[in-house]
């Protein structure tokens, strides 16, 4: 307990911050990716690997999406800063009570584990309250992703003809390679070209994809218990 306690300055100052919404954490940039000469396939047999997440991340809509949102979700960032202050206004002090009354000669044990999980509490409450405020900005980042993701499939066929690889791997699932291999900078390219702004703002209501598929499944789940629950016995006439 004493160890959570110590670490929630810096999770309130990092993962609690307006500032860690917004820096999504990003992947490496995908290394440029010499060009395939005309008429040879690229790689051994066609076959290449691509970073599609940092396709995604480095693409020109996402990265004028990442300049646009601290204005215009400057409101909620501001608020949650504000309230992030606040948080640790109140917490540092009983975080520091905690560590003393800790290392206090002969210190109560049940009572120390009492205030360390009211400081626990308080925490946790406080980074829901956060990401309540920050949730606009979030759907945000989704949403843009999204509109990126639905461009995405194409963009890697495209490459893929214009390259002449017929088999691309995920990099995790390569041994070796050179940079003649990657198709990275090929299929940004092409997903520059599809998608070269995102819509920022979602529309009101809007879910992430992952979302919308739960609530789906949830209920069709839901009308498939309906219509298999027992009918009720049939009137017979009179009742008898």
């Amino acid at each position: 307990m004493k160890m959570l306690v110590k670490s929630f300055v810096a999770v309130a100052l990092l993962a609690g911050t307006a500032q860690a919404a917004l820096a999504a954490p990003k992947p490496a940039a995908a290394p440029a990716a010499a060009p395939a000469a005309a008429g040879v396939k690229a790689g051994v047999n066609g076959i290449a690997f691509a970073y599609l997440d940092a396709i995604i991340e480095n693409s020109a809509a996402n990265r004028a999406a990442d300049a646009q949102r601290p204005t215009t979700y400057k409101a909620q960032i501001d608020q949650a800063e504000a309230r992030r202050k606040q948080l640790v206004a109140q917490i540092q002090p009983m975080v520091d009570k905690y560590n003393k009354d800790a290392a206090a000669p002969g210190a109560n044990a049940a009572a120390i584990q009492q205030q360390g999980e009211s400081i626990q509490k308080l925490q946790e409450a406080g980074q829901q309250e956060l990401q309540k405020i920050l949730e606009p900005v979030n759907l945000s980042r989704a949403y843009v992703r999204e509109q990126i993701l639905d461009k995405l499939d194409a963009s890697i066929q495209a490459a893929m003809q214009k390259n002449g690889v017929t088999l691309l791997l995920d990099p995790r699932a390569k041994l070796a390679s050179s940079n003649a291999y990657d198709l990275s900078r090929a299929i940004l390219t092409e997903v520059d070209a599809a998608i070269p702004n995102a819509q920022l703002v979602p529309p009101a209501g809007w879910l992430p994809r992952e979302v919308r598929e739960q609530q789906a499944q949830q209920q069709q789940a839901a009308a498939g218990a309906a219509g298999a629950a027992p009918a009720g016995k049939p009137d017979n006439g009179g009742g008898r």
